[in-house]
């Protein structure tokens, strides 16, 4: 794993100099914030010979190196997951290698379904806290002290304060914001109406497949850590629908420009 990391590294090296301050991994249908960036580098996933490769439609497959907010960032524009059948430890590479090219903050965003009977198709939820249910963990394996600790801290996997900082921006903005829990299963089947009954009853807002994985990682590293699921369908009973990708997708990228201020303004304000 770590001549993967450093070998990618220098890959990326070859072609920007940049220092980002934030890594930002870009969720289904959450991809146009790069609009956004003013960019100075592309780099495809495809060119950096240990990269995962994106395989979801949505997900394009891009570094993308500029200036967001006043601040230098890189924008994954495309993350990976477990049920493409990649390995935990292979999910954890990507933000292992954000870590190396010098980020101080990881901003995550995905598209989930809201099990909070609160919640709305739509709606965005800051996350506070996490619970996975995928059955694997990206620090599993031989333990490499160079990552961090062999038993990292998750009392706090997102920073509060930074937390505290969007609500203030969404406040300002007039953005209407919730916060809850969010659970991540494997997928890639969207869940029963039994299961999301489980996933509210043990204390979840939400359920997605993906986030919690990047940041047990980032976590590892003492990344700080910042995420926002986009409500794209309802798991409460007596409000469950069929739905499908391209309906995650459509009512994900419908709530992005409000999402892109948010992060933009918080990156202003860091």
């Amino acid at each position: 794993m770590l001549e993967e990391i450093n070998k990618t590294v220098s890959l990326i090296r070859e072609k920007t100099t940049t220092i980002p301050y934030a890594g930002i991994i870009l969720g289904t249908g959450l991809g146009n914030l790069v609009k956004e960036i003013k960019t100075e580098t592309v780099i495809p996933y495809d060119s950096l010979h240990y990269f995962p490769v994106s395989t979801v439609k949505g997900h394009k497959g891009n570094l993308i190196f500029g200036e967001l907010g006043g601040k230098k960032v890189v924008a994954m524009q495309g993350r990976f997951h477990f049920y493409e059948g990649y390995s935990f430890n292979k999910l954890s590479l990507p933000v292992r290698v954000l870590k190396n090219l010098g980020i101080e903050l990881l901003i995550l965003s995905n598209a989930s379904g809201g099990v909070n009977p609160d919640f709305n198709i739509g709606d965005m939820m800051i996350v506070e806290d996490q619970i996975n249910l995928m059955s694997g963990n990206p620090l599993i394996g031989p333990y490499n002290p160079g990552f961090g600790d062999r038993f990292p801290d998750m009392s706090e996997p997102y920073n509060s304060e930074i937390i505290q900082k969007v609500k203030t921006i969404a406040l300002k903005n007039n953005i209407s914001t919730k916060s809850g829990v969010l659970a991540a299963v494997t997928g890639p089947c969207f869940e029963t109406p039994a299961e999301y009954r489980y996933i509210r009853t043990i204390g979840a807002d939400a359920v997605g497949m993906s986030i919690i994985p990047e940041v047990i990682t980032a976590r590892q590293m003492k990344l700080k850590c910042f995420a926002i699921s986009v409500i794209s369908d309802l798991g409460i009973e007596g409000r469950i629908v069929e739905v499908t990708h391209a309906d995650v997708m459509e009512a994900a990228s419908k709530v992005e420009p409000k999402m892109t201020l948010l992060i933009r303004e918080l990156l202003e304000s860091s």
